[in-house]
């Protein structure tokens, strides 16, 4: 059994809402297009294309941090930490008096990215562990997602 408390910050939610664009459709043509103007207007020489790749290529990450920063202030959620434990039947997060439960069988997958470990509870929502917060218990949480999860479903580099 792993229990953990966390309290997400906004750097913290943006690492995720990063990873889960660029892993995804939109964020994969976004940067591919940006960087194809980019690269074709230093070969022709036209700077305008040059220009309209950069701002291509920064308009989603600024995008998203906006939204996380709004996100993050909006919701009361993040404001207090979230205590987790996680052991044989699923995971269960606590907040006050508000608790929920979900077997390892629902989740979606699990991924690493330098700043957390995120484990997906569905499509598009997911328990962010950021690695600061975990301390010695970062590879207690990995085991356990590697035990109950098929290997597959779980991209988390140490």
């Amino acid at each position: 059994m792993v229990e953990t408390d966390v309290k997400i910050s906004a750097a913290d939610l943006y690492d995720y809402v990063l990873m889960h664009t660029y892993s995804g459709t939109s964020g994969i043509i976004g940067s591919t297009a940006g960087a194809l103007f980019v690269v074709a207007g230093f070969m022709t020489q036209k700077w305008l294309l040059v220009i309209a790749g950069i701002i291509i290529l920064l308009y989603l990450p600024v995008t998203l941090w906006t939204k996380s920063k709004l996100q993050w202030t909006a919701n009361e959620a993040f404001q207090k930490p979230l205590h987790y434990v996680l052991d044989d039947n699923g995971i269960t997060v606590s907040q006050g008096e508000v608790s929920e439960s979900q077997s390892w069988e629902d989740m979606v997958k699990a991924v690493s990215t330098t700043r957390s470990i995120i484990l997906y509870t569905s499509g598009r929502n997911a328990s962010i562990f950021p690695k600061a917060q975990l301390g010695d218990q970062k590879d207690a949480l990995i085991e356990m997602i590697s035990t109950h999860m098929p290997p597959k479903k779980v991209k988390i580099r140490s």
